[in-house]
């Protein structure tokens, strides 16, 4: 008895454990999936603060605005491709890492451009606008280099594996379509001759054998014999010749 109120008390607290368990988890992700949307509505609003700054600000507020929307948007297009392209190609790897280096420089560089923009000295900040473009030019064109590499990379795949998928369904729509190609006559092989002596024992043709009859010989002068009458050859519509009647004697 005891033995089984212990059995239940620890089935009892294993599974409080897995609901407290489960339900931290829910927390967890609940909470993630809130800051990344809080985080995705933060950036939509400020990029759309920059493109507006950029375009509709001269000087040095609008050449930081476009500093920083130029950095922001490679680097984020770089990201997106990279996560896109490692789930399926495991070589990425190197890629994606050589990025999370590249990214700390590139949130180094906004951050710094970010201060500058609410920097009053507005000529200390245009001294070093030079600066800024070119650490801007080489972090965007390292990640658009990778963002390309892996897009290339990909595209190859794709045109691989659709040739190879073209080659089979060539050869499964040639073997689906066998019926329509006449099948060739086996070629029948010429009798061989026969030996002499089976030709010498085999007998000549007979005379049934031919096809037309020989016309018979020519006789020799024969004496003309008179014709009998009752001899002649009667015809269908002759009327058979009449017997003389012999004479009677009274």
């Amino acid at each position: 008895m005891e033995a089984a109120i212990l059995i239940l008390a620890l089935l009892f607290v294993v599974f409080v454990g897995l609901g407290v368990y489960a339900g931290v988890k829910a927390i967890g992700a609940a909470k993630r999936g809130v800051d990344r949307t809080i985080s995705q509505a933060r950036r939509t609003v400020e990029d759309t603060t920059l493109r507006a700054r950029s375009l509709g600000q001269v000087g040095v507020a609008g050449e930081l605005a476009q500093l920083r929307l130029k950095l922001r948007t490679s680097m984020r297009s770089t990201q997106e491709a990279l996560q896109a392209g490692s789930a399926e190609d495991a070589s990425l790897a190197e890629s994606v890492s050589l990025f999370q280096r590249l990214s700390a420089h590139g949130r180094e560089l906004d951050d710094e451009l970010r201060q500058l923009e609410r920097e009053p000295d507005r000529a200390r900040v245009a001294e070093r606008l030079q600066e800024l473009r070119e650490r801007t030019e080489r972090i965007t064109r390292s990640a658009d280099s990778l963002r390309w590499a892996a897009r290339d990379r990909a595209r190859k795949f794709a045109e691989d594996d659709l040739s190879s998928l073209s080659a089979q369904i060539d050869v499964e729509s040639g073997a689906l379509r066998h019926w329509s190609t006449a099948e060739p006559e086996p070629e029948r092989e010429a009798p061989w001759p026969e030996p002499e002596a089976d030709r010498a024992e085999k007998p000549g043709p007979t005379v049934t054998d031919q096809v037309w009859p020989e016309p018979p010989p020519a006789a020799g002068p024969q004496a003309i014999e008179p014709s009998d009458p009752q001899r002649r050859t009667a015809y269908p519509w002759q009327k058979p010749p009449r017997q003389a009647r012999p004479e009677t004697t009274n």
